[in-house]
């Protein structure tokens, strides 16, 4: 054999070795590959679905039924309602007036679910000011009161315990310790007097962007909260797990193996299925009102919590999954959508009996993006590999 043909001949050899792992696999490829995949040690049999997303075809599924602990998967639920239920540009108001004749200083909030300790984080996210808020009541009531922090109250309505907790350590170290006092809305209105200050937070739909893409727990039981309060239900978990059902029910996707301890996903009591999840995220796919809820997902390798996922355990795939992560100790989830060459596929993957420790966790992770490298792909069709 001469030199060239040597030269040939590797090139092809390295070509046919290559091109398959690189490659896109074709709906059809895919169940005999992903149960392979999907047997490894590190995923500890999990569940798992993939839906094609123009005509609803389970193309995989793996153990779909059954109940699951879905971490950070929940917020998916939790975005959703929000969107159902509050107005996507509302932003959250906080006003402090101040009263001396009746020596009280008034807080009408609105229930922000993102008012920050840091004033500087909160010019720079443009976010209620704690600090700002709390400064400018001493320096009000100072002048009110002779250069006195003494002998004030307080009473307020519609602020997170949290916030009273936070303003009250914020006033405690810097001398004011006034009595606290909840009061209605109507009565906070009535009460109120010389304006203090007003601090807005951002748009529901910016807090919603946020809360999805670095996964915030808090904002997430909030959010679900405040969209229970405003479809009439109470402003806790009862609430919450009503809305998550009525939104199911609205979609026709079945709530029998729901569990729902939180919003955010934090608790491990909290259930899903691979298939409820996948079902709601085909679903409400192309529906206007939760484009924010797409657009808001980390994008593998560029965004969010999927900022340095995929890069190395499986790069041809970074850009092209969209998705929500989660993960306790003993679970790694995902859960999406991801372009596959001429089409896009909705997938949830849910492995929660992995082994606990962050080197379980960083494997566990790492076979997710490798299975998900197995049918990522740009709008390339030449790259489809035919069934076997």
């Amino acid at each position: 054999m001469t030199l060239f043909r040597k030269v040939i001949a590797l090139c092809l050899a390295l070509t046919f070795s290559i091109a398959p792992a690189d490659a896109a696999l074709a709906p059809e490829s895919i169940p005999a590959v992903f149960d392979q995949l999907l047997k490894v040690p590190a995923l500890a049999n999990p569940a798992m679905i993939v839906i094609d997303g123009t005509t609803g075809q389970v193309v995989y599924e793996k153990n779909v039924y059954s109940q699951r602990k879905p971490a950070s998967v929940m917020k998916i639920l939790a975005g959703a309602v929000a969107l159902d239920y509050l107005d996507p540009q509302s932003v959250f108001n906080t006003t402090i007036t101040i009263a001396p004749e009746t020596k009280t200083v008034i807080i009408q909030g609105s229930l922000d679910p993102w008012i920050s300790l840091n004033h500087n984080v909160a010019r720079k996210m443009q976010r209620a000011s704690l600090s700002h808020m709390g400064t400018s009541t001493l320096s009000a009531v100072k002048k009110a009161n002779g250069g006195s922090l003494k002998n004030y109250k307080v009473v307020y309505n519609s602020l997170y315990s949290q916030d009273i907790a936070n303003l009250k350590a914020f006033w405690a170290e810097r001398g004011f310790k006034p009595a606290f006092k909840a009061i209605s809305s109507q009565d906070a209105y009535a009460a109120q007097g010389d304006l203090v200050a007003s601090e807005n937070s951002p748009t529901v739909a910016e807090i919603l962007d946020w809360m999805m893409l670095w996964s915030d727990n808090v904002l997430a039981d909030r959010l679900a909260a405040l969209a229970a309060r405003a479809a009439g239900y109470s402003l806790n978990i009862k609430g919450v797990d009503t809305i998550f059902r009525t939104l199911l029910a609205q979609y026709e996707i079945d709530d029998s193996k729901l569990v729902v301890a939180d919003a955010s996903g934090l608790s491990k009591k909290n259930r899903i299925t691979a298939k409820l999840m996948g079902e709601l995220l085909y679903k409400i796919r192309n529906e206007e009102k939760y484009v924010l809820l797409h657009d808001s997902l980390p994008v593998g390798g560029v965004s969010g919590t999927l900022l340095e996922r995929f890069t190395t355990t499986a790069p041809t795939a970074v850009g092209l999954v969209r998705a929500k992560t989660g993960s306790l100790n003993g679970t790694a989830t995902l859960a999406g959508y991801v372009q596959s060459t001429d089409r896009e596929y909705v997938f949830v993957t849910l492995a929660d009996n992995i082994a606990k420790g962050t080197t379980a966790l960083d494997k566990a992770r790492a076979a997710i993006d490798r299975v998900l490298g197995r049918i990522a792909a740009p709008n390339i069709p030449a790259e489809i590999i035919p069934a076997p």
